[in-house]
């Protein structure tokens, strides 16, 4: 079994919702009537980034719950909130997309194909992830199936619902080298999404838990070997592994609206998502990108995970996610896309209320596959979807496109002036 645990990550509660569903969202049933809930709630609460510190914050008057009471002849409730959505190109289910998982065995094997099969048959996007290919190979030539590209393509999509859902297809600069996308393009078993408007490719010019670099994979000398020179490779741990280290890109305005420009022209029928890593421009990459025509564009926070990445990144490097909505809030792009420890109602809800479109589950979606690899993921987002209609509701609103700035609140000095 891989290890998904990480530091401070609410590993026991994903793995709670995996196996319990919507019930999750409320305390033990056996405890109503015995147990007061509250006293002390808030105060003992310990947000863990400024994103947990922010309060979602209901007026009083409620003018949209009003009309919707005219337009339904009765006194609506959490159970009208609508939660289908378009999502870079893609209707689905819920403002939810399944986020890049690569080629490291904590997201291959079974529980990347269950992860494939889960996300397809709730009917939300997911991204297959950088290094697939080079790593694990395409899947036409005889390679482990559970862990080539294709394999995953082929479990989406076989239980994907008509209408809803869509793959994204990432590329870093060696699954460039390998012709990713070309491979995709061309495959008859990516047809039927392509001719449903339900294949993207992703652009990625980075990832939050280590941004400016590439990346990175650790291997043995038997797999360091048959890569030959084609990449850097740096034996420094000594016990006959290496480290495998990708080159990030470089991106300019001019690059990146160009690189867009040429996918645009390549393949006309594909929607264009870009993946910016936290950077201090975040928020004019995020302009460039939409402008230059992606139909997406994905905001990696730094509190997002990673397969591997170098010790001092995590903590020290890269934008938090509530910072980069705070600086994209200015002119956030028409389909912004973020993630970066989403596992839960509050965060998702304030995330959308700032400008998001969508929030992705990474950690959270592979904990769920893992608890359940038949139905964990299911459950989770029936709880997810339940907690989004309770807080959405509560806000007197019925469509997560409704949620604005207004709906959160700053306590304290965390530098984030909102819910004026």
């Amino acid at each position: 079994m891989s290890d998904l645990t990480a530091p401070g990550f609410p590993e026991e509660e994903v793995r709670r919702r995996a196996r319990a569903g919507a019930a999750a969202v409320f305390p033990p049933a056996e405890e109503y009537g015995r147990v007061l809930f509250g006293a002390g709630a808030a105060e003992e609460a310990q947000p863990s980034d400024a994103l947990d510190a922010l309060r979602i914050v209901p007026p009083l008057f409620l003018p949209q719950r009003l009309a919707k009471l005219i337009d339904l002849g009765r006194e609506p409730d959490y159970r009208d909130v609508e939660l289908a959505t378009t999502i870079g190109g893609f209707a689905s289910a819920l403002p939810v997309y399944v986020s890049a998982t690569g080629s490291t065995r904590a997201a291959g094997g079974d529980l990347g194909l269950a992860l494939s099969r889960q996300a397809g048959a709730l009917g939300i996007p997911m991204v297959i992830g950088e290094n697939v290919v080079p790593v694990n190979g395409y899947g036409r030539l005889g390679e482990a199936a559970d862990r080539t590209l294709l394999g995953r393509l082929r479990a989406y999509g076989e239980e994907l619902p008509d209408g809803l859902g869509g793959v994204a297809v990432q590329q870093s600069t060696e699954d460039a080298d390998a012709e990713v996308w070309n491979l995709v393009h061309s495959d008859p078993a990516a047809l039927p999404l392509l001719e449903s408007g339900r294949l993207a490719f992703e652009l990625k010019v980075g990832q939050g838990a280590k941004p400016g670099l590439g990346g990175m994979t650790v291997l043995d000398a038997e797999a360091a070997a048959a890569l030959g020179d084609r990449f850097g490779l740096d034996p420094l741990f000594g016990d006959g592994r290496v480290l495998r280290a990708a080159t990030p890109g470089t991106f300019t305005a001019e690059i990146l609206r160009q690189q867009i420009r040429l996918m645009r022209n390549n393949y006309p029928r594909v929607r264009i998502w870009v993946k910016l890593y936290p950077g201090r421009d975040v928020a004019e990459a995020a302009r460039v990108a939409h402008e230059a025509g992606a139909d997406a564009v994905v905001v990696d926070g730094a509190e997002g995970g990673t397969g591997w990445a170098p010790g001092v990144f995590l903590p020290h490097v890269g934008l938090p996610l509530a910072e980069c909505l705070r600086r994209l809030a200015v002119v956030p792009p028409p389909c912004l896309l973020v993630s970066g420890r989403i596992w839960e109602g509050a965060r998702t809800v304030k995330s959308l209320a700032l400008g998001a479109r969508a929030v992705g589950l990474g950690r959270a979606a592979l904990l769920a596959v893992a608890e359940d690899r038949e139905s964990g993921l299911r459950r989770f987002t029936e709880c997810l979807a339940l907690e989004l209609r309770l807080l959405i509701s509560a806000l007197g609103k019925y469509s997560p496109e409704a949620l604005e700035e207004a709906d959160v609140w700053s306590p304290g000095n965390s530098g984030i002036p909102l819910g004026r």
